[in-house]
Parts: C-alpha cells; structure tokens; sequence
C-alpha cells in the first residue's frame, strides 16, 4: 500500500499537527510558485496507476466539460488544488511522487481531441522530448508556426529560469507543459535536492504571466525556506539584472579584468570574494564561481542582448555566469540581486493567524468545490466515487476551523 493515501487511523487534528503543514496559495501573494516535498524511492504499482488514470480521465473530462480548459490549466497551476487532486487520485500526499505520477496519469490519459488539451514532458530523460512533443501537440491543433514557436519557446525558458535564475539547490529533472488549442499554458515542474532529500515544484500559468524574468511563477507552497537563494527574478534584483546584461554587452577583455584584477581591502582580486566572504560571513551571498566560461560570455557579446531575457536565453549560459554578474553587480556597482528564498509561507493550512499572508479562504473553497463536483460528474463507477469524496474530505475536512 506504499504510496496510498491512508488516513483513517489519525483525527483530523492529529492529522494537521503530525505532519509538516503543507502551504496553501493565497491570492494576495506575489506571484512566485515553489513546493518541496521529500524524495521517495520506487514507482507506483500498476494497479495504483490504472485505477489513477481512469479516475483522473474522469475528473478532468468533467472539469472541462463543465467549466472549459482554461480553468483546467488554472487549477492544475494551484498547488493546493494540484496536492489534493493527487490525494483523490489515490497518492500518498507529501511524497515527491505526487508531482511525477499525477502528471503521468494525466498525459496518458487525457486525450487531445476530446478535452482540447495537450500535455508534453515527463520524468527524467522524457522532459527532454518536451519541445518536440510540443510541436507534435500544435500540429495536432493545427497552430500557426508563430504560436508553436512561443510554446516551445515558452517551455524552455520557464527550465531554464528555474535552473538558472533561480539558485535554490534544486535541479529539475521534471518539466511538463501543458497546452490548450488557443495557446493557453501551464507548466508544473520539479527539482531535486539530494542534501536534503527534497524536491520542489514550480508552477506557471500563461495567464498571469507578464515576464519570465520578474516573478514569473503562478503561485507557492513550501516545507521550509533555503539559506542564500539568488532569485534573479525577484523585483528585486531589477538593477541587477540591467548591471548583468551591460556587463555582457561590454568588452570581455573588460569583465575579465573586473573578475581577475580587482582589489579590494582584505583580498587579492574578486575572484577570492566568495571564499572570504564564506569564511567571515560578511554577506548572505553564494560564492564566487572558481570557472567561468569565456567562450559564451564571447558569444552573448556577439549577440548583444536587450534585455535579461534575451540574456538568459542564450545557449550555453548557465547558472555559474548568472551568479558570477549577481556578485559583480553588488560588489563593484553596489546593486546586490534578492538572496532571499521566494518561498513565502511558514505554516500551512494555517495562516490561521495571519502570519506571513491571511488564508484565501474563497479561493480555497472555490477549488475545493471544483474538483468535489468533477469527482461527483466523472463517468466512473461508485465505487470509485466514493472512494474519491472520502479521500478529499480527509485531506480538507469541511468542518475543520481554519
């Protein structure tokens, strides 16, 4: 029964105080996404996941049908709705199983043609396969190349923020990207940590999306906060995101002289800031990266990027070049980026107090009551129904005083 959502041995009020809370959105929040949950090994038994495949058929087709696929992709970026959406399926909770099995249950079940929704990417090795199953997707849709190109455009640079502009210790190694036939998107992907044995999910919604570069994900949940985060794409970090790209822009030759030859009190050149700064805890920075690569600051001079985007989006630059121009940016011009982990919340259905943001209740509700009504209209048996409705009202108990 490894991975089954099994509850009934605990009350209600145990249940919230055993457990490490897991965060719920709230509406009043910046736009930022991220949840962590710990690693577990192994894979679901099959005859968890066939009966996860027909019972997330069910509920999604129901959605869709009821409300359209744009609500879909809005609910599946909502952590809270996605978590206990996973829960209904029959998926232990907190396990960083949940983002992976859910994901396959949904992509090997739903069904282009008939919910207008089209899922690219996976686990491992076929998160890589994601651009061409995406081009696949939009000739299926008959998309215009213009708009197949924005997706695929669209899925690589929401990875490439979350491995790159965002320095959290948390590799991905799932990316799903999920599109309608008018364009519409959302992306749920997964990093792991094997210090801490964690993983953390990102969430992003094409509809609130205004730049992938500042604050660009849906919405947040989270086990607790990382020391010494660079989140380049905090408001934030604005002037050094402009610092970083005029650095590109400039000579080399110029930013290997910044890098090698300037001193500052106490040390040799900038190159020895990281490691004193680690030693003397002077500054809440990452290190200084010991190797940078000079044949893609080469190129990005080449090109002259306009913007952070644009610089983020060159092949080849990753997360050391990005955090050595962080550290040029607050050293030598003094406009230091966010090290501040995005994730907001300390404690999870809680927000009872208000602390850090007061709980959304409606929003809550309003999920709640989306996906009890999918279970109550999805065409399976009544078995599967109840099994569904009783798994969800443990998971949220209607009664519970937030």
């Amino acid at each position: 029964m490894n991975g089954v959502f099994l509850l009934s041995s605990l009350s209600l009020i145990n249940f919230y105080k055993s457990v490490k809370q897991f965060k719920i959105r709230c509406s009043s929040l910046p736009k930022t996404g991220v949840a962590e949950l710990p690693l577990h090994g192994g894979k679901a038994p099959r005859w968890l996941f066939s009966r996860m495949e027909k019972l997330a058929a069910g509920i999604v087709e129901a959605v869709v049908l009821e409300l359209g696929e744009d609500v879909l992709l809005a609910r599946l970026s909502d952590p809270f709705w996605f978590q206990a959406f996973s829960c209904v399926l029959g998926y232990d909770w907190h396990s960083s199983g949940t983002t992976t099995v859910t994901c396959g249950a949904l992509k090997s079940t739903l069904d282009p043609e008939r919910h207008g929704i089209f899922i690219a990417g996976g686990k491992g090795k076929v998160s890589r396969k994601a651009p061409s199953e995406i081009m696949t997707g939009c000739d299926f849709f008959n998309l215009s190349s213009e708009k197949s190109e924005t997706l695929v455009y669209s899925s690589k640079m929401s990875a490439k923020v979350d491995n790159t502009a965002v320095q959290d210790s948390y590799q991905l190694y799932h990316h799903v990207f999920i599109f309608t036939e008018k364009g519409k998107w959302c992306v749920i992907q997964q990093g792991m940590n094997p210090e801490n044995k964690y993983a953390r999910r990102y969430h992003w919604l094409s509809d609130s999306l205004e730049s992938f570069v500042c604050e660009p994900h849906n919405a947040i949940i989270g086990e607790k906060e990382t020391t010494r985060v660079l989140d380049m794409t905090s408001r934030e970090s604005d002037e050094a995101q402009r610092i970083s790209v005029d650095l590109l822009r400039d000579s080399p030759k110029k930013l290997k002289n910044i890098v090698k030859g300037v001193k500052k009190p106490g040390q040799s050149s900038l190159s020895d800031y990281g490691l004193e700064v680690k030693k003397a805890s002077l500054l809440s920075t990452l290190q200084m990266p010991t190797w940078i690569n000079w044949n893609v600051i080469r190129a990005a001079y080449e090109f002259q990027p306009k913007n952070y985007e644009e610089m983020l989006g060159i092949k080849g630059l990753g997360p050391k070049t990005v955090r050595a121009l962080a550290l040029i940016s607050e050293v030598i011009y003094g406009e230091p980026p966010s090290w501040k982990d995005p994730v907001k919340f300390s404690f999870a259905v809680g927000g009872k107090d208000g602390v850090p943001y007061p709980v959304d209740r409606k929003a809550m509700d309003e999920s709640i009551e989306v996906l009890k009504n999918g279970i109550e209209e999805a065409k399976v048996g009544n078995k599967e129904k109840l099994g569904a409705i009783r798994r969800l009202s443990e998971f949220v108990p209607p009664d519970f005083e937030w």
